[in-house]
């Protein structure tokens, strides 16, 4: 790993506070792979798919854990298993789709050395050569040089991996109230209704900071100001995990809120009074949880999030591509008892969120403002105490309690 300069390496945090955040955490090289390290192969719990799309003995698909190209394979007891996507003789991705099925083995394009649903090396072409010539060496160890296994857990429909054999038991690492509300929106089979990548032009904790940040929302989104699907004039607040890394988000609509003129009194431009839906429908919503929570955003640490705006329904990972890029990685889902008139709502307001959706489109640009703004601001920090200094969990959403907690958790991960 390479080095972090001085006062970086000292562990050194301006003010010791996690209301304070160096910009040069999105900027340095070294810092990025001690992340990769302590993060993403480190002590942690990393979504790699979700059980409904693997349903079968053989069935797989590929991911990244932070860096790490991994596969995730139903075996055949019905266990799911995850091993680096990294061939043992000469380093090739195993698996170059996103997904398919296989009889027993994977087999590298390469030199087809195969592997079966364990990730244990079981073939090696032409292992003892020809007529007697050639070949591998009798004491070749199959193990010594076999892909990393990943131990893997399932929640709700979700599955996770990590390298760490210090990871905590899922529920543990997740937090009771954070896990209650997971539970609240995965109650019964899914059913996957779409997916796709979106490349950002941003550090990947800059998107996992606005994921977890309920105080921007409706200041950045026109479309959650003007149809108030979300306001800070509403109900709700943020739950936060004890060790900060996890939170939940959550808005209740108020009935008094449609005659609140707070946005438009400080001018903000988010509400639109004369802007119109031509087609209503996209708004028809189902109290499909019986709680009177329209929007619940909620993330897992370091990279995981699940999303429920109306009865809009996905799954979203943050893969981290360097210091100035990630992927968003987005898979749309429903439940399998979904009757057809809520499959065709959950399609409708699918146009809220991702690269061009009505909402999140701004996230995918505000990320790059932020990488921009801060381009010779290493020395600098951000201000982060709407709210408050501490990581507690709040009955508002006009808090950065949920960032907070980010970067306490980041700390302690990171040794800083």
């Amino acid at each position: 790993m390479d080095a972090l300069p001085d006062s970086r390496a000292a562990g050194l945090w301006p003010e010791d506070s996690v209301a304070r955040v160096p910009y040069w955490v999105y900027q340095d090289e070294a810092n990025y792979k001690r992340e990769l390290e302590r993060l993403f192969e480190g002590a942690t719990w990393n979504f790699v798919c979700l059980e409904a799309e693997i349903p079968d003995k053989g069935d797989w698909r590929t991911n990244h854990v932070g860096a790490l190209p991994v596969i995730v394979v139903r075996d055949a007891d019905g266990a799911i298993n995850c091993f680096e996507n990294r061939c043992a003789h000469r380093g090739a991705l195993i698996a170059l789709d996103e997904a398919g099925t296989v009889e027993s083995n994977f087999k590298c394009i390469y030199h087809a050395w195969s592997y079966d649903l364990c990730g244990n090396l079981r073939g090696i072409a032409f292992e003892r050569g020809i007529n007697g010539v050639g070949g591998m060496p009798r004491d070749f160890s199959r193990e010594a040089f076999a892909p990393r296994k990943l131990r893997t857990t399932t929640l709700c429909g979700l599955v996770f991996a990590t390298l760490s054999p210090d990871t905590p038991p899922i529920e543990e690492f997740i937090g009771a109230d954070v896990l209650g509300r997971i539970r609240r929106v995965l109650d019964r089979p899914i059913r996957v209704m779409g997916r796709f990548t979106q490349a950002l032009p941003n550090n990947w904790k800059l998107y996992v900071e606005n994921v977890k940040d309920t105080y921007h929302a409706s200041l950045l989104h026109l479309f959650f100001g003007t149809f108030r699907i979300t306001r800070l004039t509403q109900g709700g607040g943020v739950l936060v995990s004890p060790d900060g890394g996890s939170h939940s988000s959550y808005t209740i609509d108020k009935a008094d809120d449609a005659r609140s003129t707070a946005y438009r009194d400080q001018g903000i431009r988010t509400e639109k009074q004369d802007y119109k839906l031509a087609d209503p429908r996209l708004l028809d919503t189902v109290d499909e949880f019986k709680d009177g929570i329209r929007l619940q955003i909620l993330s897992v640490f370091p990279a995981f999030i699940l999303q429920q705006i109306h009865n809009c329904l996905a799954v979203r990972q943050v893969v981290p591509r360097g210091i100035d890029a990630m992927d968003l990685k987005w898979t749309y889902f429903g439940f399998a008892d979904d009757p057809p008139e809520m499959t065709a709502r959950r399609l409708r307001q699918q146009n809220l969120v991702g690269p061009a959706g009505f909402v999140s489109m701004e996230d995918g640009c505000v990320g790059g403002f932020v990488q921009r703004g801060i381009a010779a601001a290493g020395d600098q920090v951000s201000a982060i105490e709407m709210g408050g200094r501490t990581t507690e969990s709040q009955a508002t959403r006009a808090t950065e309690a949920s960032v907070r907690g980010f970067w306490k958790a980041y700390r302690r991960h990171m040794g800083y």
